[in-house]
């Protein structure tokens, strides 16, 4: 997905069209989920800034780490990608401990 979006905010040459209409239908199908689905909307507790911070912040991970969790889990452990296999055990490991930290020192509940 991010590097979806890089494509369109680079401008890449002829890929332009087909991204940003593939985001475009990512938001409208957020938006239609919640108009015809309101019972399975997700937690309230979280304001809308928090929610942007935190995607822009797994953006920033993502073109940093070169790829996504999924990449790299199934399609870089699929291919034995060394480099895949050390940036899942990473992800796993941080997963771990923010899960840590914020159940057992922050005191915060799902």
């Amino acid at each position: 997905m991010s590097g979806i979006l890089h494509g369109v905010v680079a401008r890449e040459r002829g890929d332009t069209l087909w991204r940003g209409l593939f985001i475009a239908g990512l938001i409208a199908a957020g938006f239609l989920w919640h108009a015809f689905a309101p019972a399975a909307a997700p937690r309230e507790s979280f304001s809308l800034g928090w929610v942007v911070l935190a995607g822009l912040l797994v953006g920033f991970g993502t073109r940093m780490g070169g790829g996504c969790t999924s990449g790299h889990g199934v399609c870089g452990l699929g291919r034995l990608s060394v480099r895949s296999l050390v940036a899942v055990l990473v992800f796993m490991a941080t997963g771990a401990m923010a899960v840590f930290a914020l159940r057992h020192l922050l005191g915060v509940s799902s």
